[in-house]
């Protein structure tokens, strides 16, 4: 099993920044890949990007002003988030795809991103 908590979340002004984290812990390398999804209130859970090895890949609509980056020795993932506007407001959340043959996700509790205008 892999464990994970995220923290970072908060309040921040519109065009300010945060730096989530994904701690994980368990079993770690089961782990394929992990990512970042977001829910804001009202709506579905969507994806902001997934990081396999050293390489991220994002939703289009998230590119430049998200980076995803993963520190190996802490066995932690970080969302990097810059110039943050209001419909950023969600639950972020991370996971861990620890799948062989099809896909298999471990998921964080959720951090709050508040976005204030």
């Amino acid at each position: 099993q892999v464990q994970l908590v995220e923290s970072g979340g908060g309040l921040v002004q519109a065009g300010g920044s945060l730096r989530l984290s994904c701690a994980a812990s368990g079993s770690i390398f089961s782990i394929k890949s992990m990512g970042w999804y977001r829910q804001a209130p009202g709506k579905q859970r969507e994806l902001v990007g997934i990081i396999r090895g050293g390489s991220a890949v994002y939703v289009d609509s998230m590119k430049g002003r998200f980076t995803i980056s993963r520190d190996n020795a802490r066995n932690t993932m970080y969302l990097q988030m810059n110039n943050l506007r209001p419909e950023d407001t969600a639950v972020y959340y991370c996971n861990a795809n620890v799948g062989v043959d099809s896909a298999y996700y471990y998921w964080g509790q959720g951090t709050q991103v508040t976005v204030s205008s």
